[in-house]
């Protein structure tokens, strides 16, 4: 269960990794993609922040998880700039995808397919 305190910094740490993504982001991986930070969550002693993000616009979304763990230092100081006032340590931080919203509509296009060919079951007329 997570604190008061690491609920504060993951909230912190997603607002400004936020704004990080969208000064440094073109740069990283293009200005094709659309990166959003969707949780963060830190360990019980700050030492780590798990990022999760969510990747629209793009087929291989690893691909811009992979370019951004490559430029993880630049992201990390763009961070610490940002916090710096906020916290004591930076904490390292690690990328996830977060396929979330993309299972979400993989399951809504099999659920209209199965109405659309009379397979989710009678309805009861009356």
């Amino acid at each position: 269960m997570e604190t008061k305190r690491q609920k504060q910094v993951a909230e912190l740490i997603k607002r400004n990794f936020s704004l990080v993504l969208q000064q440094e982001g073109s740069y990283i991986y293009g200005a094709q993609p659309l990166v959003t930070v969707t949780q963060v969550v830190v360990s019980p002693d700050m030492s780590l922040a798990k990022i999760y993000l969510s990747v629209y616009n793009k087929e291989s979304k690893q691909e811009v998880i992979l370019e951004m763990e490559h430029e993880v230092i630049r992201l990390k100081q763009a961070l610490a700039h940002r916090v710096k006032k906020h916290l004591r340590r930076i904490p390292e931080i690690n990328f996830y995808l977060d396929d979330t919203l993309d299972e979400m509509y993989r399951l809504n296009h099999l659920f209209d397919d199965l109405h659309a060919a009379n397979q989710m079951g009678d309805d009861e007329e009356e």
